[in-house]
């Protein structure tokens, strides 16, 4: 985990961009030119702590990356590359078979990566993983990490009005004029490839005791891969299936209890798992940690939240992990999370309702869009959400809706929260559901195994029943919230009018229908997304203090 940038075929530095991601790599920067080159790399050390530096070379070629490739062990091997390596570093096998292969090489790489690649034959390539776990942004000749170390044209209004009416933004286009996003998976260069997250075919068929095999099976080596690492890491452990399942399997591999992180909130009604998180760290033997989240926590970390969120998402999720990435710092350097359990397995209501007849309430797994307070009332969002979610034509139902969610949400919100709360505290975050290797067994699955009357993820929970049954698996999920509405409630009054004459607000909202959302009962879940938005209008756009940004919207200055 890293932050990379650089500028290809001009003849300035990367120094400045790289310098804007330093918080991406505590361990230090690099910067390194070449002919109509320059790059730079801000190192988080996880892998051949001291030799591991890069840019790396070979034979001409030049690669830096930022993420892991977790079968650097394998390629090694397969391939003979042992004699030939100078580090241990996880992307030093790349440029060996690069230089082999060519762009072939990207094929083989099992991981979460965003790189470029530099080949002595003259082509020059960036890539990035094909579920789009970790970042890229483009801008001419420019790359980076994040947007901040880009130069970043106006806001894009168009943006802004999916980000306030799907919690996050579509297609390659980001908030910012001339700076865009690699796509997940895309591999650019002189021949543009795009890189096969697991093959998607019509289900088959399969009997329960192989699935249960071959799922066991499955889980257990990308756990262990995500595992490897020089220093100590642990587990994000929430009350839900996903994140006991990852746990589940990592004490099993485990000669010492693993260290698992819970947040529970201190508010009045709030739904909180740490109960149900340390019936499981109990029963598996884990070194378990609450750590709390309260109002005054949600003050101090929303302005927070909003800097390290360049390319924004309004999910509330992204507060008690950013609170959750606060507690590990020191503790571990690696967090394994359960993101992408839901989205492979099939475990949103939105995929059982999808399946069922109209007249026993079903209805297509689209995006609820009630955002009354844009000028165009988020007109023209849905339209764009469904280009963005477009499905092969040949996979059944459950899968299109499946697939929607992996092309849209999944890398817009929920992996660039993982990101971006983690990195701003120097943390990797690995998603052991998120390898290939298991995506091609979950996605494939029969549809009676990921939907099955009212349960949603039913192979999952058949396996978590015999493996954990400390779990639950079956017991109705109390559904994930946190409670920001009645946080905000008592300074509505300050922020409704504040936030309304906000530029960017003004040019996406409607502000008499902005303060009417902070002044009239009913409307209290749009507070936070406008919330952030402001907080993040006035850090990015405006240049503002965290801090500061918070004390304008509050007129505590």
């Amino acid at each position: 985990m890293c932050g990379i940038a650089g500028v290809l075929g001009d003849r300035a530095s990367a120094r400045p961009l790289i310098e804007a991601l330093k918080h991406r790599g505590p361990d230090g920067i690099r910067v390194e030119a070449g002919a109509g080159w320059s790059v730079g790399h801000a190192r988080l050390s996880i892998i051949d702590l001291e030799g591991g530096w890069q840019p790396l070379h070979d034979s001409g070629s030049t690669v830096i990356g930022n993420g892991e490739i977790y079968n650097y062990l394998e390629l090694t091997r397969d391939f003979a590359l042992g004699d030939q390596l100078k580090t241990g570093s996880d992307f030093e096998p790349l440029l060996k078979l690069y230089n082999q292969e060519g762009p072939r090489a990207f094929e083989r790489l099992r991981g979460m990566f965003a790189l470029c690649l530099i080949g002595g034959d003259g082509r020059t390539w960036l890539v990035r993983d094909p579920f789009g776990i970790k970042p890229l942004y483009v801008q001419g000749a420019h790359f980076a990490s994040e947007p901040r170390a880009l130069k970043r044209g106006p806001l894009v209004v168009e943006r802004a009005q999916e980000l306030l009416a799907l919690n996050y933004t579509l297609g390659k286009s980001t908030m910012f004029e001339g700076v865009s996003r690699l796509s997940p998976g895309a591999v650019s260069g002189p021949t543009p490839e795009r890189l096969p997250w697991g093959p998607a075919t019509v289900p088959q068929p399969m009997d329960e005791a192989t699935a249960l095999q071959r799922l066991d099976a499955v889980l257990e080596d990308s756990v262990k891969v995500h595992q490897r690492s020089d220093v100590p890491y642990g587990l994000f452990l929430s009350g839900g299936i996903d994140s006991a399942a990852i746990a589940t399997v990592m004490s099993r591999l485990s000669s010492r209890p693993v260290t698992a992180l819970t947040c529970g909130f201190d508010a009045p009604g709030a739904r909180d798992e740490r109960a149900a998180a340390e019936a499981v760290a109990r029963a598996l033997n884990l070194d378990w940690r609450e750590t709390r989240f309260g109002e005054e926590d949600f003050w101090a970390i929303a302005p927070q939240v909003a800097w390290a969120h360049d390319d924004p998402t309004t999910d509330y999720a992204t507060l008690p992990t950013y609170k959750l990435a606060q507690a590990a710092k020191g503790t571990m350097t690696v967090v394994l999370t359960g993101e992408g359990g839901d989205e492979l397995f099939g475990g949103y209501g939105r995929y059982r309702r999808a399946l069922r007849h109209p007249w026993l309430g079903g209805r297509p797994a689209l995006p609820q869009i009630d955002a009354p307070f844009l000028k165009d009332r988020g007109a023209g969002v849905l339209a764009r959400w469904k280009a963005a979610a477009a499905a092969p034509s040949h996979l059944s139902a459950l899968q299109k809706a499946q697939w929607g969610d992996i092309a849209t949400w999944l890398p817009n919100d929920l992996l660039l929260k993982l990101d971006r709360c983690l990195m701003a505290h120097g943390l990797e975050g690995r998603t052991p559901f998120l390898d290939r290797e298991v995506a091609a067994f979950a996605f494939n699955l029969p549809d009676a195994m990921k939907v099955r009357g009212r349960y949603g993820k039913w192979l999952l929970r058949t396996w978590l029943e015999r493996a954990c049954p400390a779990a639950q698996p079956w017991a109705k999920k109390q559904g994930f919230t946190v409670p920001v509405q009645s946080w905000i409630a008592p300074r509505s009054a300050e922020l409704g009018p504040r936030i309304a004459a906000l530029e960017a607000v003004r040019a996406t909202c409607d502000s008499e229908a902005v303060q009417a959302i902070f002044s009239r009962e009913g409307q209290e879940k749009n507070r936070w997304p406008l919330l952030f938005f402001g907080l993040w209008s006035l850090i990015h756009l405006q240049g503002a203090e965290p801090q500061a940004a918070l004390a304008h919207l509050l007129g505590d200055n």
